[in-house]
């Protein structure tokens, strides 16, 4: 409702500009509003309301558009690449039409154009100085622009980056934010995900495996504890039904490796499954078999004989 209210008034006040000068003709000692200065000051006025009913109209379409396409439903792969392209592009028009109505602007002002023609005649090492400070811009600029093309992520997509653990909440043109487990936000350049890898554990789909590692003596059962992690699994709601492995994947003079493998159909339902199997299958342990779990052990030997 806000955006049809500041549209209703950009048109009001451009209707108003475009019948500027009848409504000022038809009243007396008018001189002052239709002078040269106010001549402009209404051509650019123009400009710029006109740039902004357009971009309020877009900001209206993107949303009318993404309302139809909810995200938070789960196998959503389809919805979260609308939306990350759907953002970005809003993003990049929005960029476009500002600059195109700056460039507008400085042209229908004739001292300002004369005046930025002979700086910039004159001022030639300036202009490469602020040609080299605004690369780092201009490249944040195209990475957004080529994450839009190629998405390696999309809203709501589960990265690890920086060894931080979230998910991706906005893509913004410049600057992406990640929405870290803890509610932290990770602020991090666009170009920075075109420059140096990323875990993406949702790219093609949301499913994914979770790894637990328990540490054992020899003595443990394993089959007593495949039995009861199929147990655990069928009683919790955030497995999946796919993956189901207990495996011994290292074995040490101390203690064997354990790695628990297991699926769910969410990065966050994983989560807590791997928590739920790691914590119950301890448990289990403590109670059947506490004599299982990883021991130092010494061998003391009688040394009298070498003595006498």
């Amino acid at each position: 409702m806000k955006k049809f209210t500041r549209i209703s008034i950009g048109i009001i006040i451009l209707l108003f500009l475009f019948f500027y000068r009848i409504i000022f003709d038809s009243l007396p000692e008018t001189s002052f509003w239709l002078s040269e200065d106010m001549m402009v000051t209404r051509r650019i006025l123009k400009i710029v309301c006109s740039s902004w009913i357009l971009i309020e109209f877009i900001k209206i379409l993107k949303n009318r558009l993404l309302d139809r396409f909810n995200i938070e439903t789960e196998n959503n792969l389809r919805y979260r690449k609308l939306h990350t392209q759907v953002n970005l592009l809003e993003k990049v028009i929005v960029f476009i039409i500002v600059v195109i109505t700056i460039g507008l602007v400085l042209i229908s002002v004739e001292s300002i154009r004369e005046i930025g023609v002979g700086v910039f005649a004159s001022a030639g090492v300036v202009g490469i100085i602020v040609g080299l400070s605004a690369q780092k811009i201009v490249g944040a600029v195209l990475a957004g622009i080529q994450i839009a093309i190629t998405q390696p992520f999309r809203i709501d997509d589960a990265v690890v980056v920086e060894g931080e653990w979230g998910w991706i909440e906005e893509v913004n043109l410049t600057y992406v934010v990640i929405r870290i487990w803890d509610k932290r936000r990770l602020v991090l350049p666009s170009s920075y995900f075109l420059e140096k890898p990323f875990q993406n554990w949702t790219r093609t789909t949301a499913d994914i495996m979770g790894t637990v590692f328990i540490y054992t003596d020899y003595n443990v059962p394993l089959e007593e504890l495949r039995q009861e992690m199929t147990r655990l699994l069928e009683s919790s709601e955030y497995w999946d039904g796919k993956v189901n492995v207990i495996q011994v994947t290292d074995a040490k003079e101390n203690y064997m490796e354990l790695r628990l493998l297991v699926s769910s159909n969410s990065s966050p339902n994983a989560w807590e499954l791997r928590v739920f199997i790691r914590e119950k299958m301890i448990e289990f342990l403590q109670k059947n078999y506490p004599n299982s779990f990883a021991k130092t052990r010494i061998i003391m030997e009688n040394k009298k004989d070498e003595f006498e």
